[in-house]
Parts: C-alpha cells; structure tokens; sequence
C-alpha cells in the first residue's frame, strides 16, 4: 500500500526530518510563520525554527516547506526610525535614476536592461496620446 502524503509528511516527534513536521495548515497553535508573526507585529528575534509545515508536490519535485517559530518568544517589530526611512528612499531613488543618462524614472530600472527605456531602445518612439499600440 502506497504511503499517503498525511502520513508522509506528519512527523510531530521530529525523528523523520530532525524538526517536528506537520502538514500543511495543520500546525499546532503557538507556532507561526514569519508572515503570520509580521502580521501580528512581531518577528522571530533570533530563535531557531521551533517546527515547520510542509506540503508535497507532484512528479518527484521537492516539497514546499514553511518554518514555524513560538509566538510566545517572539520579539516586537523594530520601529521605523528616520535614518532608516532615508536608507529606504535613497535605495528607491538608485533603483529609479539610469546610469547612462541620469534621469530619474517615474518606475524601477529594468536589472535586465540595466537603463531606462528610452536609453535601451532609442529609435522606439513613444505612442502619442490618443494613438493606439
């Protein structure tokens, strides 16, 4: 008899994979994935993935695994402070200024073009208002 993907997966006593195991949206409470954790205002705070969840996939592909970590010795959320709200505008800023001419763009520089539009296509007009692609 073929082993089902419950069965598979579910390993409360950790001896299967070295971390208690359950399956997908089957997780004790007290446990919490990062999102879940951010959602509530909180972060892990340095502690140790406490279980995780995973979920099977088809035609031998790798399982999807989500780690969970204790609400109760989770930390709060650091506060944004000013310096870091500068950090964050003035890496926003590079992402949109081009490296070839300097403008800055009113959307994020395609990585793989490595400059704006206009400076990669430079014989593409843009369509004038009213005319359609």
């Amino acid at each position: 008899m073929r082993p089902t993907a419950r069965t598979e997966v579910h390993d409360p006593d950790g001896t299967r994979y070295g971390i208690p195991t359950y399956q997908w949206r089957a997780a004790p409470d007290g446990l919490a994935t990062r999102r879940q954790l951010r959602a509530a205002g909180l972060r892990p705070g340095g502690q140790e993935p406490a279980a995780q969840v995973m979920r099977l996939r088809r035609r031998g592909r790798a399982p999807l695994v989500g780690h969970l970590y204790a609400i109760e010795r989770a930390k709060p959320v650091r506060p944004m402070t000013p310096g870091r709200w500068r950090a964050i505008e003035a890496a926003l800023l590079a992402r949109r200024t081009c490296p070839d001419c300097g403008r800055v763009a009113d959307y994020c520089i395609p990585t793989s073009l490595g400059m704006c539009v206009p400076c990669a296509y430079p014989t593409v007009t843009a369509p004038s208002e009213g005319e359609r692609l």
